[in-house]
């Protein structure tokens, strides 16, 4: 099936989306209004908001494509399992760093066709950056890559930094495991940063980190986008420690662990 989409609606609805999250996030009425979800994730208001914002956005731009989103109904591995395309959403990533009021929470969107992510918007509503990536022709408006755009100001093109050596890792702000110091031990890794939800995978694409390990449970709404961008820049994101490359729409949502490199 020919593929092709145009990203500028994309981005216009991820960032309304944010705007809804970020009325939310600055009433204090409503920002602490937390539920849990039946494996004690946390959902706040502004989960809900979003992704009501994200659905119908993409119901009226791209009829024809389904969609997946963390906060909508549970779709059966039988009724999914053929479609392709698909959309793959997060409406708000990183809702434990909402309720901290770190600004670290995003708003992820991507496209996946052939169990891979190929266009991927990432919104982070506190900062205005926008991070959007795509592959060779699978969008029609917009060129092949992955961009930034900051606030109002003009895309400009990232690429990951190819570093084999005193490598930077971007690691969780709330998630740790031990298995995840030995394997960037054996990446020549000297330093680390910390930081939430997708941008984590953002800090690789634009080559301010060099790796990203994570062994503890992720959905495919959590990765898809920011999987995206990393390719769009370079680097890829592999299955476990590797070789294989991550793929989606897996019978069961959860991913296993995954690594984002620049460089073996």
């Amino acid at each position: 099936m020919n593929v092709s989409v145009q990203v500028t609606p994309l981005l216009d609805i991820a960032v309304a989306a944010g705007e809804k999250i970020l009325e939310i996030y600055h009433d204090a009425d409503f920002s602490q209004v937390v539920n849990f979800k039946d494996d004690n994730s946390p959902l706040t208001l502004a989960d809900k908001a979003s992704h009501e914002i994200i659905v119908a956005g993409l119901k009226k731009h791209f009829p024809n494509i389904p969609i997946i989103s963390e906060e909508g109904k549970d779709v059966s591995y039988e009724e999914r399992k053929d479609w392709n395309p698909f959309w793959l959403v997060d409406p708000l990533d990183g809702t434990k760093e909402f309720i901290k009021r770190n600004g670290q929470f995003t708003v992820n969107i991507a496209l996946i066709h052939d169990h891979r992510p190929v266009v991927g918007v990432i919104y982070t509503p506190v900062t205005e950056e926008l991070y959007y990536a795509s592959q060779d022709n699978y969008a029609s408006d917009v060129s092949a890559g992955t961009f930034k755009r900051e606030s109002a100001g003009q895309p400009f093109p990232l690429q990951v930094r190819h570093q084999t050596e005193n490598r930077v890792a971007v690691r969780s702000s709330s998630h740790a495991s031990e298995e995840e110091e030995v394997v960037l031990s054996q990446h020549g890794v000297t330093e680390s940063i910390a930081r939430g939800s997708s941008l984590k995978f953002c800090m690789v694409a634009e080559g301010k980190a060099d790796i990203y390990y994570r062994h503890g449970p992720t959905m495919e709404w959590d990765t898809a986008a920011g999987q995206a961008v990393v390719e769009g820049a370079g680097g890829k994101v592999l299955q476990g420690t590797g070789p294989e490359l991550f793929t989606y729409n897996k019978e069961i949502l959860r991913n296993s662990s995954f690594l984002v490199l620049t460089d073996r």
